[in-house]
C-alpha cells in the first residue's frame, strides 16, 4: 500500500510541510522527546533509537575507485565477524575484478547477500545503511528506497563529501555508537515527483495500432537533491509554465528550472545563484537556470505547496527533466510535472549534530566566506606615545650634535 499516495489524495492546501514518517526501515525510530511543537519535533532533539537491534546492513561503495576497496573490505569483514550482521551489497560489486582477486574479500564473499537495482525490492529488508564514497553514494541510497529509508551513515571517501560527515578512521567505535543508538539525526526532506502524460487516449490508440512510445507512461520518483527541467539539445529558450497550488505564478524563459530540497540547495542550485538552506528548514527552492530576465531571482516557497511545471503551449520546443541527475526523459507539450514534499525523508546520521555538521561542510567543502582578514588599526594612544618618544630621541641626538660642534 502506498501511504503517500493516499495522503496525496487527501491533501489540503496547507503551507506546512507534511509530517514526516518517523519510522526508518524495520528498526529505526525517532526517539520520543517532550520538546514537541504541534506535530513537528525540534530538529536539535532528533536522535536515533532502535525499536529492536539492527541485524541487516546495506553497504554502498563508490564505483570505479580503488581507494575505497580496502575500507570496504575492512568494514564488511568487521560487520560480519564482529557484529554478526547480515550484509547486503549490490550484485555488481561481487563481480568487480579488483575485488575478485583480493584474498581478504574472497574469504567473506560467500557470506554476502546481493541485490540488483530495479529488480530486487529492499523494502523492510534493511535496518541500516553505510555509504563509502562521496555524495553520490547517499543519493544512490535514497533512490533505492522510494518509501521509508533506513538510517544512513555516510563515510567521506569521495571527492567533495558535503553529505558525508564521517571519517573512516576509527570506524569501529563510530559504527558501534550508532548501533547502540547514540547518534543525532538530520531528516533530509525529499520531493515526490510525478509526471502526468498527455492524451492517454492517443497513447492507447497508438498501442492498439502496434505503435510503441519511447517515453515511459508514468513517472513517480523521490529525489533528495533536485529535479531539473531544461531545454535539452534544443537551441531555443525553454518556455516553462510554473503553477503553485493551481495558480499560475510565472513563465520561465531561459535554460531551465531547478526545483530543489534544502539538501539540494548546496548542489546545482547554489551554482545557479540560489541561497543555501539548512536541511532542517521545511521549504522548496525554485531556481531559474540562466533566465533571460534581469529580475528573475531564486525563490523559496513553503514545503506544503504543490508545484506544477509544464511546457508552455506556445513554446518552440519541448523540455527535458532529470531526477537527481538520473532517469532523464522528455517533457512534451501537454505533459506536466507535479512536485510536492514527500513524507519519507532520508534520516542522515550526524557525526556531531545537525548544526555543527552543516557548517563544517560549508567551511571545508565550499570554503564559505573564506577571505583574508582586514588589518586592524593601531591604537591611537600607543601611536602618539611612540611618535612622542621618537621625537624625544631625535631632540637628544640634535643636542649631542650641538655639543660636538
Amino acid at each position: 500500500m502506498n501511504v503517500e499516495a493516499d495522503c496525496y489524495k487527501l491533501r489540503t492546501r496547507s503551507l506546512n510541510a507534511p509530517s514526516p514518517i518517523q519510522q526508518f526501515g524495520p528498526c529505526g525510530r525517532i526517539m520520543k522527546n517532550s520538546a514537541m511543537v504541534m506535530t513537528i519535533q525540534d530538529p536539535a532533539s532528533q536522535r536515533l533509537t532502535w525499536y529492536k537491534p539492527p541485524l541487516t546492513v546495506l553497504v554502498i561503495k563508490k564505483v570505479r575507485d580503488a581507494a575505497v576497496l580496502q575500507p570496504f573490505i575492512q568494514l564488511v569483514k568487521w560487520l560480519i565477524q564482529e557484529k554478526h550482521m547480515v550484509v547486503f551489497v549490490e550484485s555488481s560489486v561481487l563481480e568487480e575484478p579488483l575485488l575478485k582477486g583480493h584474498g581478504a574479500f574472497l574469504s567473506i564473499r560467500d557470506k554476502l547477500m546481493s541485490f540488483k537495482e530495479g529488480k530486487d525490492d529492499l523494502t523492510d529488508k534493511i535496518d541500516f545503511i553505510a555509504c563509502l564514497g562521496g555524495d553520490g553514494t547517499l543519493l544512490y541510497a535514497s533512490s533505492l528506497f522510494q518509501q521509508s529509508v533506513p538510517p544512513v551513515m555516510a563515510f567521506h571517501l569521495g571527492s567533495l563529501g558535503f553529505l558525508t560527515p564521517f571519517e573512516f578512521d576509527n570506524f569501529q567505535d563510530q559504527v558501534t555508537n550508532v548501533l547502540e543508538g547514540h547518534a543525532a539525526l538530520t531528516l533530509r526532506s525529499r520531493l515526490r515527483c510525478i509526471i502526468i502524460r498527455r492524451d492517454k487516449e492517443i497513447k492507447d490508440a497508438n498501442e492498439n495500432n502496434g505503435m510503441k512510445s519511447r517515453r515511459p507512461n508514468s513517472t513517480n520518483l523521490l529525489v533528495l537533491n533536485e529535479v531539473v527541467i531544461d531545454r535539452g539539445p534544443s537551441p531555443y529558450l525553454s518556455n516553462i509554465d510554473l503553477f503553485l497550488d493551481g495558480r499560475h505564478i510565472t513563465s520561465v524563459q531561459g535554460d531551465g528550472l531547478i526545483v530543489s530540497t534544502p539538501t539540494g540547495s548546496t548542489a546545482y542550485a547554489v551554482a545557479a545563484g540560489a541561497s543555501m538552506i539548512h536541511p532542517s528548514v521545511p521549504a522548496i527552492m525554485v531556481t531559474p537556470i540562466c533566465p533571460h530576465s534581469l529580475s528573475f531571482r531564486p525563490i523559496v516557497v513553503p514545503a506544503g505547496v504543490e508545484l506544477k511545471i509544464s511546457v508552455s503551449p506556445d513554446s518552440r520546443n519541448t523540455a527535458w527533466v532529470s531526477f537527481d541527475g538520473r532517469n532523464r526523459q522528455e517533457l512534451c507539450h501537454g505533459d506536466s510535472l507535479r512536485v510536492t514534499t514527500s513524507i519519507y525523508p532520508v534520516p542522515s546520521i550526524c557525526s556531531q549534530d545537525q548544526i555543527a555538521d552543516w557548517f563544517d561542510s560549508l567551511a571545508e567543502c565550499l570554503h564559505w566566506n573564506v577571505r583574508k582578514k582586514q588589518k586592524h588599526l593601531d591604537d591611537y594612544s600607543s601611536y602618539t606615545s611612540s611618535h612622542s618618544s621618537s621625537n624625544d630621541t631625535l631632540d637628544s641626538i640634535d643636542r649631542v650634535d650641538n655639543l660636538d660642534t
